[in-house]
This record gives C-alpha cells, sequence and structure tokens, in this order.
C-alpha cells in the first residue's frame, strides 16, 4: 500500500532552523544527548521540536523498539526507548531515517519525547562549558559540609 506524501505548503508549514544553543538530554542521571548542532522544526499545529544528530547522542543507552508510525509531512518514523529510564522512557526517542525530501534536513538525527525523559536542557553557547560543580540544570551545586 503506498502511504500519502503531502508536501509542507501555506496551510501546513515546517520549517527547520539551526539551534543556537547547546542541547543535553538526561534520562536516569544519564547524559543521553550533547550538541551545539541541533536543529528545531516547527510544524503548524505542534509544539516545537529539537533534533539532535545522531553523532551526538550516546546510542549505546537506546534500544530500537517494533514501535513505527507514518506521517505524511515527514515520512516513516522508528522509535528507540531508554532503558535507564524505565517504563516511562519506552518509546521515549524517534527519528525519520528517510524523510521526505521536504524534511530531508532532519536525516540523520533524533527527536526526545520531553516527557519520557529527565530533561533537555538548553544551555546557550556563548555562557561556554559548565565550570566543574555547576548543575547545568539547578545552577550551582550545592555540597553538603
Amino acid at each position: 500500500m503506498n502511504k500519502p506524501i503531502k508536501i509542507p505548503d501555506g496551510g501546513h508549514k515546517i520549517t527547520i532552523t539551526p539551534n543556537p544553543n547547546r542541547v543535553i538530554v538526561t534520562v536516569a542521571g544519564k547524559v543521553v544527548a550533547d550538541t551545539s548542532h541541533a536543529l528545531m522544526l516547527s510544524e503548524t499545529g505542534h509544539a516545537p521540536v529539537l533534533y539532535i544528530p545522531r553523532r551526538d547522542v550516546d546510542m549505546a543507552l537506546l534500544e530500537r523498539t517494533a514501535h513505527a508510525t507514518h506521517c505524511a509531512y515527514k515520512g516513516d518514523c522508528a522509535y528507540f526507548s531508554i532503558p535507564a529510564g524505565g517504563r516511562r522512557s519506552l518509546n521515549a526517542v524517534w527519528s525519520y531515517e528517510t524523510p521526505h525530501p521536504a524534511v530531508a534536513t532532519i536525516r540523520g538525527h533524533l527527536a526526545f519525547h520531553p516527557d519520557r525523559i529527565d530533561s533537555i536542557i538548553e544551555w546557550p553557547v556563548e555562557w561556554g562549558l559548565p565550570l566543574p560543580g555547576h548543575d547545568l540544570a539547578l545552577g550551582p551545586v550545592q555540597h553538603a559540609g
């Protein structure tokens, strides 16, 4: 069966732009992804989604699942779970491995479902790397003395 292919237009827009921030994804205290090369996909009727290059994701922490979906605008979608996150992190990650031409830029990128991970932190690149003892999400780490 042929799956429908729709082209984004004035009634259904999709834009993909580079995200200027460092993006860090964590699950169960582990950094799953860390990149300065994320893409932001904005699509009519949906919240914006960060797509992270596969090379910047710790793929050893992911496990491919049999779950699959299809988007007429983007193509066939494959899913991954993050075992360290337990049941909450089932199918937490998705990828359009052979996206339709209109969104070909997201090929080789992964997206994370924000409700199935601990955090997606956007750290402005101009801030540089966090200092030792600095927690990206909470600010300076307080040590009990």
